[in-house]
C-alpha cells in the first residue's frame, strides 16, 4: 500500500527496502481529504476446518512486474529484496536461522537447520551446531556446507549485498570446525545474542558443496573456496549459472536444494512453478502438491485474476478497498498483511542547498509536526497502516513501546518553532530567515539571511496512493510558508543515493522512497545503518556521534532492555528522518478452503509448507 523500493546497496544488513504491491494502485480520493489535511481496515481469518487434505495447487500472485530473476543465494544489493529471496531462494535455500509460518518475525529454531547459537566467554565466542538434515540429493548437511558459504562471502565481501566493512564476517576473528555438526566462532568483542544472531549469524545460508564447488559445468566438484582465488572464480561460475534464467527449472544445480521446495518450473514472465523436496528433512512437510507464483504486468491485471476466482492468494488493490464485501462473497477471506518495519520520508543532511536547515533539529520537527498521520491512516490507507514514530512499527512486544509520539500534528506549533528560531512566517507565501546566526533565536550555522524554505520532494510516478499523501502534506506546509515543490520521478531510490555535497546526484532533498522491513537476514533493528554515521544504507547523510554510541552499546554483549529503549528512544525524538504511517503491504485475500496464509508472517517471507486445503 505504500512505496517500497525493490533493492538497496545497504551499510549494514538490517533493512531491506520494500518491493511494494499496490505502487500504481489508484484510490479514490476527493480534494476534500486535501482541504482536510489543512485544518479501519477489514480482517479475516482462513478456515479453520478441522480436517487437512493432502494436494491441491497454490495460485500465488508475484508483485507485477516484480517476478524473480535470481536464484543464487548469494546476491548483490540489486537483487535484494523480498520477492527474491523470501518468495523465491528461501524456498529452496533457507537461512541458518528460519522463521515459521503465522504472524511471528521472530526465528523458529524448532524450523531451522541451525539449533539456538550458544554464546560463551561474554559474548565473544559462539557455537553454532547442525540438526541432522539431508540435501534433496540425500547426502547429509554439513559444517563443510556452512564454510563453502563462508568462504565465498569472505573472498567476495564486496558482491554481497549485506556486507559492512568491520561487520560480518570481518568481526569473525576465527572460526574452528569442532565436527561435521558444530562450529566455534571467535568474535573481535562483546556482542548480544539477539543482536549477533538476528543481524550476523542470520546471514549464513547453506549451500551445497557437493554440487557446487566448482569452476566450470563440465568441470569436476573439488575444494576450490578453500582458496580466496579458487573462492572467486566458483562465485563466478555460479553467477554466470544464475545469469541463465531459461535455465532455473532444469540446470542441476538448482536442484539440489534442502528447503521445502524444488523448482519445477520458470517462465521468462515470471511464472514460478515449486513442488514438495520430498527429502524434506524440516518438521513442515508440504501437503499442497504445487505452489505456482503467478506474474503479472498491472495491478488491475492481478485484481481481475482474483475476481475470476484464479489466484489462490492474491491482493486487493488500494483502489478496490470498498469491493472487499464482494471479495469475501467470491470465496477469500481477507486480512491485512502487516509489517514488522518502518516508514518515512527521507532527508539529505549533505544537500548543498538545505543541508544547513535540515541539520537543525527544530526544522525538522516543524516538518514532522505538519504530518498528520491519523488522517493518512483513515483517508490515504482506508484504515490499512499503522502510526510510526520511530524505526520500529509491528515488532515483537520485546522491541515496543520506547518511542514517544512527541510530534503529534500541530502546524501551529510549526509555525511557533519557526517564529521563535528568527524566520519570518508567510503563510501562502515563503517562509524566509529573518535573523541569521547561531543564536538561540537565530536560524542556524550555514543559513544566510532571506533563506527561503522551498524544498523539492520526490515522489514516484504514477502512484496515486502517494500522490495523495504527499499533496495534503504539501497544502499543510503551505499554511506555514514551507513551500513543497513534488518531483515525479520513476525510480524515487535510485534518485536517492547517500552522497557528499560537492556531487552532482546529492540535489535531491526530501524523498518519499519508502520504508524498510526487518527480514533475514535482518532481524534486529540495532544498527540498521540508516542512521549511523558513514552507513553505506544512510541514504540521508545522517550522522551523530550520540546515536552511534547508543546504536554500539544496544548492540554489545550484555546490552540491556534499557539500551536498546534508549536508542531507540534517541532516533525517534532526533528525527534523521521524518515519521509516517507504517501502512500494510497488502490487503491479502486468501481462499477460505486454504488454511495458512492469514496471519501472514510480518517479515513479509511465505511458508506455503505450512498450508494446505480443508477437505
Amino acid at each position: 500500500m505504500a512505496n517500497r523500493t525493490s533493492s538497496s546497496p545497504r551499510r549494514t544488513h538490517r533493512f531491506r527496502p520494500r518491493l511494494i504491491r499496490g505502487t500504481a494502485a489508484i484510490i479514490g480520493i476527493s480534494a476534500a481529504l486535501i482541504l482536510a489535511a489543512c485544518s479501519g481496515g477489514s480482517s479475516g481469518t482462513s478456515s479453520t476446518g478441522s480436517t487437512a487434505s493432502s494436494g491441491g495447487v497454490v495460485t500465488f500472485a508475484e508483485t507485477p512486474e516484480g517476478q524473480p530473476t535470481w536464484i543464487l543465494p548469494f546476491y548483490s544489493g540489486e537483487f535484494f529484496t523480498i520477492q527474491e529471496q523470501g518468495w523465491f531462494e528461501s524456498m529452496m535455500w533457507p537461512p541458518l536461522f528460519n522463521q515459521a509460518n503465522g504472524q511471528s518475525p521472530v526465528v523458529s529454531y524448532a524450523h531451522s537447520l541451525g539449533n539456538q547459537p550458544v554464546y560463551s566467554d561474554n559474548g565473544t565466542v559462539v557455537t553454532l551446531t547442525l540438526k541432522h538434515w539431508k540435501w534433496s540429493d540425500g547426502k547429509p548437511i554439513t559444517t563443510r556446507d556452512i564454510m563453502f558459504w563462508l568462504n565465498l562471502l569472505k573472498a567476495n565481501k564486496s558482491q554481497w549485498a549485506d556486507y559492512t566493512p568491520g561487520q560480518f564476517p570481518d568481526n569473525v576473528t576465527s572460526i574452528k570446525v569442532v565436527s561435521p555438526y558444530e562450529i566455534v566462532m571467535h568474535l573481535d568483542k562483546s556482542y548480544g545474542p539477539a543482536f549477533f544472531t538476528g543481524n550476523e549469524l542470520s546471514q549464513i545460508t547453506p549451500i551445497p558443496q557437493h554440487v557446487w564447488d566448482k569452476t566450470s559445468a563440465s568441470g569436476a566438484v573439488g575444494n576450490y573456496d578453500e582458496t580466496p582465488a579458487g573462492a572467486r572464480a566458483v562465485l563466478s561460475f555460479l553467477q554466470s549459472q544464475a545469469k541463465n534464467l531459461k535455465t532455473y527449472a532444469t540446470n542441476p544445480l538448482w536442484q539440489t536444494v534442502y528447503g521445502p521446495w524444488k523448482l519445477a518450473g520458470y517462465t521468462l514472465t515470471g511464472k514460478v512453478t515449486f513442488v514438495p523436496n520430498k527429502n524434506y528433512s524440516g518438521p513442515a512437510k508440504p501437503k499442497i502438491s504445487q505452489f505456482v507464483e503467478v506474474p503479472f504486468t498491472s495491478f488491475d491485471a492481478e485484481y481481475d485474476a482474483l475476481r475470476a476466482g484464479d489466484l489462490t492468494v492474491g491482493d486487493i488493490p488500494a483502489n478496490d478497498i470498498d469491493t472487499i464485501s464482494e471479495i469475501k462473497a467470491l470465496g477469500y477471506n481477507v486480512a491485512p498483511w502487516k509489517v514488522f518495519g518502518f516508514n518515512s520520508l527521507f532527508i539529505n543532511f549533505n544537500n548543498p542547498t538545505l543541508g544547513p536547515a535540515f541539520r537543525q533539529l527544530y526544522i525538522r520537527q516543524a516538518l514532522q509536526y505538519l504530518i498528520n498521520q491519523p488522517l493518512q491512516i483513515s483517508k490515504v490507507f482506508s484504515g490499512y497502516a499503522q502510526p510510526d514514530y520511530g524505526m520500529v512499527v509491528n515488532g515483537p512486544a520485546s522491541l515496543e513501546g520506547a518511542e514517544p509520539n512527541a510530534y503529534a500534528y500541530d502546524p501551529a506549533k510549526a509555525k511557533s518553532l519557526l517564529a521563535a528560531h528568527g524566520w519570518a512566517v508567510h503563510p501562502g507565501g515563503v517562509t524566509t530567515c529573518a535573523h541569521p546566526g547561531t543564536g538561540a533565536t537565530e536560524c542556524g550555522a550555514g543559513i544566510k539571511a532571506g533563506f527561503p524554505l522551498t524544498i523539492n520532494l520526490l515522489i514516484y510516478s504514477g502512484a496515486v496512493q502517494q500522490q495523495v499523501a504527499m499533496t495534503s502534506y504539501k497544502t499543510v506546509a503551505a499554511t506555514v510558508g514551507i513551500n513543497i515543490k513534488l518531483v515525479n520521478n520513476v525510480n524515487v531510490f535510485a534518485a536517492s543515493p547517500a552522497c557528499t555535497a560537492s556531487q552532482a546526484d546529492c540535489s535531491w532533498q526530501l524523498s518519499d522512497w519508502g520504508g524498510g522491513v526487518y527480514t533475514p537476514p535482518n532481524g534486529y533493528p540495532v544498527e540498521a545503518g540508516y542512521t549511523d554515521c558513514g552507513g553505506n544504507n544512510n541514504h540521508e547523510n545522517y550522522c551523530d556521534p550520540a546515536q552511534d554510541k547508543l546504536d554500539a552499546t544496544a548492540a554489545a554483549g550484555g546490552a540491556t532492555t534499557a539500551d536498546y529503549n534508549a536508542w531507540e528512544k534517541f532516533i525517534s525524538l532526533q528525527l534523521p528522518m521524518l515519521w509516517q504511517p507504517n501502512s500494510d503491504f497488502e490487503v491479502l485475500a486468501v481462499k477460505k478452503n486454504l488454511v495458512g496464509p492469514i496471519p501472514a508472517n510480518t517479515t513479509l517471507s511465505v511458508f506455503p509448507e505450512s498450508w494446505y486445503f480443508t477437505k
